[in-house]
């Protein structure tokens, strides 16, 4: 513990004063693309930003057995260097695979939450950090991080001697012309609370704190955040219950869009700073260990089945589209299943599901098959939500 707090010392003592400084500016996008990577850390998180210019920064790390596959990743995005890696706070699942970055990539600025662990994953990264020279800093709320000229990095929170690993977690704000990201660590509701009172934290991206616990992400702070879109990071069939509903319910209540690293993989944003972009589908809740409402304001039903020509019609009568891949389509008293393609139902639309002789395909009619599915005598249809749950019945 001695060589830790002297190794810390030294650290901070020749860390670099470039790294981070008390001033914001504003900036105007010129159209250059920036990519914001969620990369899937299974229960853990992982954030690589690549800078309209170039500049990388990397976020966390997940686990110790994470950090061979985050080198890949960055490798395979052609990282040679990367401008800044920032530690959010010292649990596992977010330093462990700093290691491996640390011992395979060149760093030139180290920011750390300045939270002592007594953990040997711990101890062994800040080591790494002092023998390499990479020059260190811990920040303070309300400083910036000069990673690209283009873009605006305030330090939204920052506490190295918060009780409580998670509320050190350094809260970081990005900004890009007219689209921003709000990347919260394992920030809980009293530092919540206290980032609404100081700080300016509406933002169109949120990466939910706490792998989607309940112990972050307060409705109060989802409404004041008010994001377009929700990056939760965690790993499938957890032991904790993340995502919990309560989260899910409250992103719901602002309408935002909920993408997942459990199912989506490696999630990549992509901006020009006045619009934006995600590489996977929006989260069904498949294989969430909570009981999660796959709607929020949608309502998706059978309108009609005509039994005579093989129609089934359904209609989005919500106000959000909503993405039907994986949902099933069941003929009760064949027992017969139709699964739909990724396809997304626009708000007040249809689509028509054909079968029998003369089933077609078109924009709005999906093929079934060309067999007899509801010529039968009572037959009643149902529609069911990728989780398996009945979201509409039709006699």
């Amino acid at each position: 513990m001695k060589k830790l707090l002297i190794i810390l010392m030294m650290l901070f003592l020749v860390g670099c004063t470039e790294a981070v400084q008390p001033t914001e500016t504003v900036t105007v996008p010129t159209g250059k693309e920036m990519r914001v990577h969620f990369i899937n850390v299974g229960q853990g998180d992982s954030i690589f930003i690549q800078s309209p210019n170039g500049k990388t920064m990397l976020i966390d790390g997940g686990v110790k057995g994470e950090g061979n596959n985050i080198v890949a990743y960055l490798r395979a995005q052609g990282v040679k260097q990367l401008d800044y890696v920032v530690a959010t706070h010292p649990d596992a699942d977010h330093i462990g695979g700093l290691i491996s970055v640390l011992n395979s990539i060149s760093v030139k600025n180290f920011i750390d939450s300045g939270k002592v662990h007594t953990s040997q994953t711990y101890e062994q990264m800040i080591t790494l950090v002092g023998d390499k020279g990479i020059p260190y800093t811990v920040p303070k709320t309300g400083e910036t991080v000069n990673l690209d000229e283009e873009l605006d990095i305030i330090v939204v929170s920052a506490d190295e001697h918060a009780a409580d690993n998670n509320e050190a977690s350094i809260v970081l704000k990005v900004t890009y012309g007219e689209v921003s990201f709000l990347l919260t660590g394992d920030a809980g509701v009293e530092m919540e609370k206290e980032m609404m009172a100081t700080q300016n934290v509406q933002a169109t991206i949120l990466k939910a704190g706490h792998h989607g616990s309940n112990t972050s992400s307060s409705l109060a702070f989802i409404q004041a955040v008010q994001p377009e879109a929700t990056i939760l990071s965690y790993g499938q069939d957890n032991k904790y219950g993340h995502p919990h509903i309560e989260v899910i319910e409250s992103l719901q209540t602002v309408h935002s869009q909920i993408y997942s690293t459990a199912e989506g993989g490696h999630i990549v944003v992509t901006t020009d700073g006045k619009v934006y972009s995600a590489n996977t589908p929006e989260w069904m809740g498949v294989g969430s260990t909570s009981a999660v409402p796959v709607q929020s304001t949608g309502k998706v039903e059978i309108i009609s089945k005509d039994v005579e020509a093989e129609l089934v019609k359904i209609k989005n009568n919500g106000s959000e589209a909503v993405n039907l891949n994986g949902w099933q389509l069941l003929s009760v008293e064949g027992n017969q299943l139709f699964t739909f393609p990724n396809i997304t139902l626009p708000p007040s639309k249809t689509i028509t599901v054909s079968s029998g002789p003369d089933a077609k395909e078109s924009s709005t009619v999906l093929k079934w098959t060309n067999k007899q599915i509801w010529l039968n005598s009572g037959d009643a249809a149902k529609l069911m939500n990728a989780k398996g749950d009945v979201v509409s019945e039709f006699e």
